[in-house]
């Protein structure tokens, strides 16, 4: 795990364009692709055969019966924090600040690649499945996509991942431990949120945040590395 993690210190050399364009597309497309049918797959089950999945209702109706004012404030926040301009924003930010540290560009296109697959991801097999949001009062209004999977929290989720993968730089411990729980925290939040102000069932969040998580270890790991050397 410690190579996976340290990869792009353990091996800091540029990639030749040849291979730079070959593993985007094997390392990183592929395997996006093949999340892609999975979550579509999984999709035509719960608006299929595993429709009104038994509690999942219940969940949505739990998060109605807790709201108030000051909730409905904060969940605002988190929710418009997982907006697409936003999380654009923040990766963009992040991007330009690797690249200034580092001066590896390859290692600084990471989070805008995992954040541009688990979009792909996303709105495709949004618009293919298609699902309905929960009937509970929703409090946000309902963008174009679908309910299923998640955007706001897979979006968050892949940007927060990656960041949290980046904090593993941190030479200091105590400092690396709460910034990594923090950046962890976020996504979990986000999910949270979108349940509570109705926009998306249980499900929806969860396969929005299990393609978070997974575009964001194809990101980190798009590039092939030499890792033989290990940092101990």
């Amino acid at each position: 795990m410690s190579t996976f993690v340290h990869r792009y210190e353990l091996d800091t050399s540029r990639p030749p364009a040849r291979e730079f364009w070959r593993d985007i597309a094997l390392r990183a497309l592929v395997p996006a692709a093949a999340v892609w049918v999975v979550i579509v797959g999984l999709g035509f089950l719960i608006t299929g055969p595993l429709d009104n999945l038994p509690g999942e209702k219940g969940v949505s109706e739990w998060f109605v019966s807790i709201r108030t004012p000051a909730l409905n404030d904060i969940t605002a926040v988190i929710s418009q924090i997982g907006n697409t301009p936003i999380v654009v924003a923040i990766a963009i930010v992040v991007m330009l600040l690797l690249l200034w540290r580092t001066k590896q560009w390859w290692f600084a296109l990471v989070p805008g690649l995992a954040i541009g697959l688990q979009a792909a991801v996303f709105l495709t097999s949004s618009l293919v499945v298609g699902r309905e949001r929960p009937d509970v009062d929703h409090l946000d209004d309902a963008p174009p996509t679908s309910s299923y999977p998640s955007g706001h929290t897979g979006a968050s989720t892949a940007l927060y991942v990656t960041l949290a993968l980046v904090a593993q730089r941190i030479e200091n411990r105590a400092l690396r431990v709460v910034v990594t729980v923090l950046l962890l925290l976020c996504p979990l939040a986000m999910g949270s949120a979108r349940l509570y102000r109705g926009m998306h069932s249980l499900t929806d969040v969860l396969v929005g945040l299990a393609n978070g998580i997974v575009c964001a270890f194809i990101a980190w790991n798009y590039l092939r590395r030499d890792t033989s050397r290990n940092n101990g």
